[in-house]
């Protein structure tokens, strides 16, 4: 078994390494002076099982065609590859939020798969708060957290947003004191143990 990192997230490829104590592959991921993508395969990877950790988060057209471009260069030596691919949707647009059910006096918890530009968020933490809940706080499992997102979940009243690792984040975010995120390391390197080893993946999720 192979790990393959290209360049969306390489903190968190170094981190699912880790969980499953292997090295990297050796590979060079770089750019020509005109932009083009080039990579390089520097071990022997023929007949092995290779997973390649690449998000196509933003930006999402250069990390998609590094995927690409990553994939052609292991087929062509000799791999089998196990691609685990991340998508996201086009940016959402904030809206109205209508509440239903009592949500007075109680502590509130937003679940959403992304948050980009944090409007839609924040409108919805209002909206709990006008009808009489206590704190808001959101656990999201991707990050995007474009434009005015940070300052929005800083000036809003979100308690606290808990993102994960899987988009490598600016300063920034790094430093706002409402955000919090941990890592999926662990479990995304449990998951391509598992898939090497030909067993059960649903079973993390009993």
């Amino acid at each position: 078994m192979k790990l393959l990192s290209g360049n969306s997230n390489r903190t968190l490829s170094a981190a699912i390494a880790a969980h499953l104590d292997m090295p990297l592959t050796k590979a060079q991921v770089k750019r020509f002076a005109d932009n083009e993508v080039f990579a390089m395969i520097e071990e022997n990877v023929r007949g092995e099982d290779v997973f390649i950790l690449q998000s196509t988060s933003y930006p999402a057209n250069d990390n998609l065609m590094e995927l690409l471009i990553l994939t052609d260069a292991l087929v062509r030596a000799s791999a089998k590859l196990a691609i685990v691919d991340k998508r996201r949707p086009k940016a959402g647009e904030s809206e109205v939020m209508n509440i239903i059910g009592d949500v007075e006096g109680r502590r509130c918890i937003l679940f959403d798969d992304i948050v980009d530009s944090g409007g839609t968020l924040v409108n919805a933490a209002k909206a709990l708060i006008d009808k009489g809940a206590t704190e808001v706080s959101a656990y999201i499992s991707h990050g995007v957290l474009s434009g005015p997102a940070v300052q929005r979940i800083t000036d809003g009243p979100l308690k606290e947003l808990v993102i994960t690792d899987s988009i490598e984040q600016p300063d920034e975010v790094l430093n706002c004191s409402k955000i919090r995120r941990v890592s999926v390391a662990p479990l995304i390197g449990e998951a391509i143990r598992r898939i090497a080893n030909e067993e059960s993946v649903s079973k993390l999720f009993d």
